[in-house]
This record gives C-alpha cells, structure tokens and sequence, in this order.
C-alpha cells in the first residue's frame, strides 16, 4: 500500500473543524431530552462492533426512560485523526457532545485543557463504581485528584503466531521466547524457509500513531529494565528520561526488522490503515508469521464481524513478549483503554451520565467486554466464568494484567508519543541511525516537556 500523503497544516486543520462541526451539528440547540454521544468508528466499514453494541444500549435507554432520546454521533477516523477532531468539537458549546470516548492516553491532555467535567460527585453516588478495580479507576483519574472517565475495558498485548507459518519453517507449535533474540531468530527462519510470508509485524513511524508507540515500542523499551523501573519517566524525579541506552536498545530491534526485511514493506508499515490490513487480510490469509500486537483482535473475526474467521483459535497460537534478555519478570505488556467521559460544554451532563450507568451494568459491560474482546475491569465480570470461557485467548490475555505496565498519561505524553514515533520511523526508513534518532528525540522530549528532563 502506498504511504498517504497529508494536507498542509493550515488546510489539515480547516478540514478537521468542518469536518468536526458538520458531524456534530448544533449542540447549544439539542433538546434537554437528548443525550449526544460520539465514539470513535472504525475506518473498516465491515468492522462495526461498536456500533452495533450503542445502538443496543440506545434501544435499552429510551425503552427504560421515555420521552429521552439518545443520538449517536460516530467519528470515522484512524485514532490520530479521530483524536484533533474530538478536540475540535470539545472547544465549543454549540459542538460539544454530552459524551465522549475517550482513550486513556490522551484524556490528561483534555483535562489539563479544561474540556471534560469532573465525575466525582456522581461516582460517589454510583454504587456500581465499587466494582472497578483501582488500575482501571487511576487511568481516568488526573492530578488534581478527581475522576474524569469511567473505564469501559482494559488491554494486554503480546505475541500472535500463525501454527501453519511456524510448521513450515519447522518452529515448535507451542513456541515461547525467552528473549529478544528469539523473537528475531523465528522472524529469520521464517524469512529463510517461507517465502511469501511477512515474517515479523512490529508497528512503527507516525502513521501509525499510538499502535506505533504503545504495541511497538513500549512493548520493547518496558522490557530491558528490571520491570519496576519505569524506563519513560522517572517518578521520583517527575521528570522524563533522555539519553538512556534502554531507548537506543529498543530502537535497534526496530531497526533489525526493518534493515533486515524481517517486517512488512516500509510503504505498507506507514500507512496508518495498516492495522486493518493486518487483521482483515495477512493474518487470516497466513501470510504473517508472528504479529506484535493487542488482546482485541479476536472482535474483527467473530461471527457478524468485519471479517469473520471462525478458525483463528486452530490457526494462530499466544506467547508473552519476552524481557530483553529473559530476566525478570521473562514477559512484558502494556495496557491501556477507553473510557467515557463528559465534556465540560456538554449540554446534557446528567443524562450523559444515566446512560453510562445504562452500559456499566454488570450485564451490558460483560457484553461489551465479550463483543471487543476486550479485558474486564470489573471484578464480578472478571470472576464470572461465562466472560472467562467467553472466548479463546481471554485467559492468556487476563492473566497478563498481572505483569503488564501502564503509559505515564501526563500531559505532556501525546508529545512524547509523537517524538517516540519520529525516531521509529528514522530508523524504520533508514534516513536515521539509532544515535541520531535518539538524539533527535531528546532533543524534541525537551521541547515536549517543557524541559522537565532527566539523562540517564
């Protein structure tokens, strides 16, 4: 796929606003009656499993409550573009909606900005909020201490293999690495006696935005440490770390599978619908040997879905991401989520809140958690055996909460994100070696950070 070339900044963001104001329509003149909501919607117009589970709770809502009515304002962008235009909307009253999904990530960034409203003083009349576990609470939560999200989710990451790919190349159908150079030794042998095949997927560069940051490379940098240490930034110091050979490290194993031909072509790698491609074709298709990736890809193949695959469970096989060089904890993963938060223009915030109450059921959320493969943060969910044997797979993906690391979501971190992924796509395309990539993204984590850096 070729690489998509971009508008120029002044018309990119002249697009964005019409884009954001059209599909919002008027918010200071939505009746008191109706609760606007706006969520992220796939780019895939196969994949529509968020949609088809709202339109549910939409149903549910007005049938329990009459005379309110609930509109449903999707969002059809990959996340960096869904991101600027949510921004976009929540600057204004008249396009506020009175819900909005939110990634984890960048929710500390909208509230330092001041466009989403506390939740306090509706959790604590909730008693449902007592359910979620206090991870789940945290990500949400900003550091002037009140709540701005409540989680719909959580994730893992590890290994996805294809048990076909890995017969022919004569790997073992129960494969577990123990270390980094197993990883690229696998990805080599299937280059070798495969052909035909992408051997290794690791995302990387811009285009990819946070699937870049987070399923690539923190999946590596979170593994060369002692897994207490946070290689990012520093806690105790709260500051940012440049200058580490932990960095430079994880970089270079970007840069082996790209050199190398290990991964995917560049072209294809930076193209920001490449995730689809990945689930919708090359894994079904077998023809990716081993895949970096998310415990939600199994919501793409169910039955109904985008691109139903009944046989993934027979075809593809898990292993943890190994440490570095196997030493303690041996596997490393990263979590994250979306939660649902209320704009502080929202029009309708008590009623936006009703309906989170509505889908944050014990039921309605194990339904959701099920259809998005996602990982419960619910504790009666997470013990009730029909969510654990709901699907192949969930157990592998629960049991590595266990092990799994969170991004610092200050707001400074869509930043750092962006800088992590300018020196992935450096040494992804060549026009960079790990040194300089490196020094290039101290030299942006300072502007990022305001200068609120630590070398180590």
């Amino acid at each position: 796929m070729p690489v998509r070339r971009t508008a120029t900044p002044l018309l990119l963001a002249t697009l964005l606003t019409a884009t954001a104001l059209s599909a919002c329509g008027s918010g200071s003149g939505s009746s008191p009656d109706t609760v606007r909501i706006s969520f992220k919607q796939s780019t895939d117009n196969s994949i529509r499993v968020m949609d088809t589970y709202l339109s549910g709770m939409k149903k549910e809502f007005e049938k329990a409550n009459p005379g309110k009515k609930v509109e449903l304002v999707p969002i059809k962008a990959p996340d960096s573009e869904y991101y600027t235009k949510l921004q976009q909307m929540l600057r204004s009253p008249k396009t506020a909606p009175d819900l909005v999904y939110e990634d984890t990530f960048l929710i500390n960034s909208d509230i330092t900005s001041g466009y989403l409203k506390p939740l306090d003083a509706y959790l604590d009349k909730w008693p449902d909020w007592n359910q979620f576990i206090d991870t789940a609470k945290s990500a949400a939560k900003a550091q002037d201490g009140k709540t701005y999200g409540v989680p719909d989710g959580t994730d893992t990451r590890g290994l996805w293999f294809d048990k076909g790919v890995f017969q022919k190349a004569g790997l073992p159908a129960d494969w577990q690495p123990k270390t980094w150079d197993d990883v690229l030794s696998a990805a080599r042998t299937i280059k070798r006696k495969v052909p035909g095949v992408t051997p290794l997927n690791v995302y990387t560069g811009k285009p990819a935005g946070e699937a870049a940051t987070m399923q690539g490379f923190e999946m590596l940098l979170y593994g060369t440490g002692d897994g207490k240490t946070d290689p990012l930034y520093d806690t105790a110091a709260k500051k940012w770390i440049a200058g580490s050979q932990a960095f430079k490290d994880a970089l270079t194993f970007v840069e082996t599978v790209y050199k190398e031909k290990l991964g995917p072509d560049v072209s294809d790698a930076l193209d920001p619908n490449f995730s689809t491609t990945i689930r919708g074709e090359l894994m079904p298709k077998g023809k990716l040997g081993i895949d970096l990736d998310g415990s939600w890809l199994p919501q793409d193949w169910q039955k109904g879905a985008g691109h139903e695959w009944p046989e993934w469970s027979q075809k593809l096989g898990l292993a943890y991401m190994p440490t570095q060089h196997g030493q303690a904890p041996g596997r490393v993963s990263m979590s994250g989520g979306w939660t649902w938060a209320i704009p502080s223009k929202a029009g309708n915030p008590d009623l936006a809140f009703k309906f989170v109450e509505t889908m944050q059921t014990k039921a309605n959320a194990q339904k959701w958690y099920i259809a998005n493969s996602g990982i419960a943060v619910r504790k009666d969910v997470a013990s009730d055996p029909a969510y654990v044997q709901a699907q192949p797979g969930i157990k592998f993906f629960t049991d590595l909460v266990a092990s799994t690391h969170y991004r610092p979501a200050y707001p400074a971190y869509p930043k750092v994100s962006t800088a992590v992924q300018e020196a992935m796509e450096g040494v992804t395309t060549g026009d960079s070696s790990v040194d300089k990539a490196a020094s290039g993204y101290d030299e942006e984590l300072k502007t990022a950070t305001d200068g609120q850096v630590v070398s180590r």
